[in-house]
């Protein structure tokens, strides 16, 4: 099952944040929290951007390897395991 709808979550209160920074710089406020409030929208989207990636190499790999042999398999397994360290 495909991750999408964890995704656009992310994204949304994302937007939500990138919105609220906006509002921060129309009211003058520091540099400082401007840049820590980006920061972590910038965090944010790579994490989704990330879950995007690990989906769609899990889905694809998850297709294909279905038909190939046990050994193959094994190595695709391992292969969507690593994923997590991206």
């Amino acid at each position: 099952m495909h991750q999408f709808p964890q995704i656009a979550k992310r994204l949304k209160r994302a937007n939500g944040h990138l919105l609220s920074i906006v509002e921060m710089l129309d009211e003058g406020r520091s540099c400082m929290d401007v840049a820590q409030q980006l920061h972590a929208v910038e965090k944010a989207i790579g994490a989704a951007k990330k879950a995007l990636i690990k989906d769609h190499i899990h889905h694809c790999l998850e297709e294909t390897s279905e038909a190939m042999p046990k050994a193959v398999r094994s190595l695709i397994a391992e292969f969507q395991g690593v994923t997590k360290y991206l």
